[in-house]
């Protein structure tokens, strides 16, 4: 072997003007992804940071790109087609006569979902009582029972409820699972097969396609979405995946997180979010589906709830960014608080300037982020951001030692958002996401009394902290350089 690479290293180095070729293929690479990437006109940011990766990379970089770079995905199609599929009933525009905020004529703008309304609304806090309020729901299941994770482990979690979902579909209930091909990359056909055998349907969000010529992967274009739906009556969605890992009964280190379960008229916007989803991931038609079953006529209307929701997505097939942006409205309007809550902050300049701005004007803004995240990286890029937050006056604090994971916002005494939605480039751009905006003075102050109880559990981040330069600045200030691509 070392006589075949010495023979090797001289041939090539044999070769007349290696240098000047070698400089000038990797010129003419760096010039060709520099113009591919400027034209996909992206904040300026993000762009300096791939090419300057690219550069610092030769040729490598053209293979992380390949995988990780910027792509996009057009799906409007599906949306376009809910008139022509005489599915326009449950995209209406919000009533001349109704009460739709500024920020909710937004929301629809963004994401062709109008504003709508809940009968209930449930905060579940961590995964045990999530879980079993979802065994609960699907055991009661009679027409179908459709789900949509980004991880679902062959775990305890994982097993009791495919476990659950085959025993419905045994009894003729229809059942559908989706799942990300990433993040529920542990999941193998044996462990879905009595689910499979009993009749149910499992589709892969983005399957990886490393292999197929001409076609780049999706590895980092995700569903982040965590939803369930039974009856077309009742749905589940927020932080929490199917994992033992959030878990508290079976983990003293799980995740704290935050669910919902939801009833009323907005459950079919969330109907329609799983069937774009569906339709996209499979490919099947809207001829596969019931009607009625999806959306049955006897469920409540808009006027039955006392809850104003709305439901809010946002991913690549947009370049509206719809939750980013209503993250940063919302702060705007605020007059009196902004309480803000997520496992990775990463934020742009737009949601940096609004939230320094309501610091600044006076208001309560606070800052929730786990003392330590799930990612070193991203931990470090947060704090890379806390002294300009702190000298505007935001309270910044540090939860531990669980994992925090729950996404959730409050502006004011009225407002909140919650769902799979992190606050930083990922979630905004990259990754398909679900959030809940509500408009309701009783939930918002339900969820401020669990949010206060996790202030009261974290650590304050002081201003004059310690902060050596090669443990924490210098490293802190390198992966901010890399926040745009996180």
């Amino acid at each position: 072997m070392r006589d075949f690479l010495h023979t090797l290293w001289a041939t090539v180095s044999a070769i007349p003007h290696l240098a000047q070729i070698l400089a000038a293929t990797y010129v003419a690479y760096l010039l060709l992804l520099a113009c591919y990437i400027v034209l996909q006109k992206r904040e300026p940011v993000a762009t300096l940071s791939w090419i300057l990766s690219l550069a610092a990379l030769p040729y490598l970089g053209l293979f992380v790109f390949y995988l990780f770079g910027p792509q996009r995905i057009v799906r409007q199609r599906l949306r376009r087609g809910r008139s022509r599929e005489g599915m326009e009933a449950y995209s209406a525009v919000c009533p001349p006569d109704a009460e739709c905020t500024e920020l909710a004529r937004v929301g629809q703008a963004t994401t062709g979902l109008p504003p709508s309304s809940a009968t209930a609304v449930e905060w579940l806090v961590d995964g045990a009582t999530t879980y079993a309020a979802i065994l609960d729901a699907v055991a009661g299941a009679r027409r179908h029972v459709n789900l949509e994770y980004y991880i679902f482990e062959p775990d305890h979690a994982g097993t009791a409820l495919r476990d659950a979902l085959a025993e419905r579909a045994r009894a003729g209930v229809k059942v559908r699972l989706l799942l990300d091909a990433v993040g529920s990359s542990r999941i193998r056909r044996r462990f879905l097969q009595p689910l499979l055998d009993a009749g149910g349907e499992v589709v892969w969000f983005h399957p990886r396609q490393l292999l197929k010529p001409f076609k780049r992967p999706w590895l980092n274009l995700r569903t982040h979405r965590k939803l369930v739906l039974v009856d077309g009556t009742l749905a589940f969605t927020g932080g929490i995946n199917i994992t033992d890992t959030e878990d508290e009964s079976r983990r003293a280190d799980a995740y704290r997180d935050l669910h919902m379960r939801i009833t009323g008229h907005v459950v079919r916007s969330l109907q329609l979010v799983f069937l774009e989803d569906w339709i996209y991931a499979s490919g099947q038609g809207r001829a596969h589906f019931d009607r009625e079953d999806l959306f049955p006529s006897d469920m409540p209307g808009r006027e039955d709830g006392t809850i104003q929701a709305q439901v809010l997505v946002s991913g690549p097939d947009s370049s509206w960014e719809a939750i980013h942006r209503m993250h940063v409205a919302a702060i705007q309007e605020a007059s009196r608080r902004v309480w803000l809550v997520t496992p990775y902050f990463v934020p742009g300049e737009a949601a940096r300037m609004a939230l320094t701005s309501a610091a600044l004007a006076g208001l309560d803004t606070r800052l929730l982020v786990p003392r330590r995240s799930d990612s070193l990286f991203v931990t470090l890029a947060a704090r890379s951001y806390f002294d300009e937050l702190l000298q505007a006056g935001v309270k910044i604090y540090e939860y531990g030692p669980r994992m925090l994971h729950t996404k959730a916002f409050i502006a004011d005494d009225d407002t909140c958002i919650v769902g799979s939605a992190n606050f930083d480039h990922r979630s905004f751009r990259l990754n398909f996401e679900l959030s809940m905006l509500y408009h309701d003075r009783g939930l918002t102050a339900a969820l401020e009394t669990l949010l206060e109880q996790e202030f009261a559990r974290a650590t304050p981040v002081q201003p004059e902290r310690q902060r050596p330069l090669w443990r924490h600045r210098l490293p802190e200030a390198f992966a901010r350089l890399a926040s745009p691509l996180l």
